[in-house]
């Protein structure tokens, strides 16, 4: 996992290299990731409590399910790969909502953002995810607005991005 191939990305998103993922993270180099956000029926957003082996973030709760583009990977290709390593799910349909430019709060990552439904049962990848809950959108806003620490920062800025747009 930390010596994953990435892309390595100029500022117009356009792949100049390809590193391993500890030298793009340890010379913050440009590159790319998407994000999952998995609803169910009643509306709910599936969060996944990062495992406290991961290198980053560990322990805090983060978007339905994350990744790296790996190197030649494109991001429609890398979503449905990510839910189904992270959650053990296929989805018949995830639509692209919008695409955050990479910055130090966001570790130097272009992120695509994607959203979909499944009302579960999920298969959590146990070396990825210590855990996971389905919380409603307005408790999420209340958490969000108070800087909640036991949020990725990562996914604040993307369920801001994501409110002001569903609004």
């Amino acid at each position: 996992m930390y010596n994953e191939l990435l892309d390595v990305v100029d500022r117009d998103d356009v792949v100049i290299a390809q590193q391993p993922r500890s030298i793009i993270h340890a010379n913050r180099l440009r590159h790319r990731a998407v994000h999952i956000l998995v609803f169910n029926d009643q509306g709910q957003l599936f969060l996944q409590k990062r495992s406290m082996k991961k290198d980053l973030n560990k322990g805090l709760w983060d978007t339905s399910a994350a990744g790296h583009v790996d190197a030649g990977e494109s991001y429609a290709s890398c979503a449905p790969r990510e839910l189904q390593e992270e959650l053990g799910v296929t989805v018949e349909s995830l639509e692209g909502l919008f695409k955050l430019e990479p910055s130090s709060d966001l570790g130097m990552e272009f992120i695509q953002v994607y959203r979909c439904r499944h009302d579960g049962p999920f298969s959590l990848a146990a070396d990825e995810i210590d855990e996971g809950c389905w919380l409603n959108p307005a408790i999420l806003d209340t958490r969000v607005a108070m800087n909640d620490p036991a949020l990725t920062l990562t996914f604040k800025i993307i369920w801001q991005q994501f409110r002001n747009i569903a609004n």
